[in-house]
């Protein structure tokens, strides 16, 4: 099993969509609960009991924010510059409030510190200024090649220091 992981508004779902056409088998982690009756609908959410989910074993690539705490054998944790994330999410309509939380999870590397803590090999690709296809073509090499994208490279907090400075100052990203 193979996670795909990021924060909301990383890309995951668009580069699953071309990872399937290129032959790929790929269920998203609302699917993949589904089917095995791990998926509780409350209100308009989803909540997937990932304990339980973790229990079950998909032959191909779990695609979902949550997908990296599925005990993967390999996870790729898609980053994304949280400003960017920010305002693709702020276009989805999302709440303001909801937005910051997954910026910040995104400024601290929360899903990628998650995903090296439950998975054996993890990788992380900076997506930010990649192309769908790009993006895909290095999921391809990290299945093939296992090489490339290690962990630890991206750095956020140092690459946006003056905007945080801004943010503190006038409260928000």
């Amino acid at each position: 099993m193979i996670a795909l992981s990021g924060s909301p508004g990383c890309g995951k779902t668009t580069v699953a969509e071309e990872l399937r056409r290129r032959g790929y088998k790929v269920i998203s982690v609302k699917e993949f609960a589904e089917m095995h009756g791990c998926a509780n609908k409350r209100g308009e959410e989803v909540i997937v009991d990932v304990e339980r989910l973790s229990r079950h074993r998909f032959d191909g690539i779990v695609e979902g924010h949550l997908s990296h705490l599925l005990k993967p054998e390999l996870a790729i944790v898609l980053r994304c510059n949280p400003l960017v994330i920010k305002e693709r999410l702020l276009q989805r309509g999302w709440s303001y409030e909801k937005v910051m939380e997954n910026v910040e999870a995104e400024l601290i590397d929360l899903i990628l510190v998650e995903a090296l803590e439950n998975c054996e090999e993890v990788y992380e690709i900076d997506a930010t200024d990649m192309t769908v296809e790009e993006v895909a073509d290095a999921i391809e090499r990290i299945i093939k090649f296992r090489e490339g994208y290690e962990p630890g490279k991206v750095d956020w907090i140092s690459k946006l220091e003056d905007k945080i400075e801004e943010v503190t100052r006038y409260g928000g990203l």
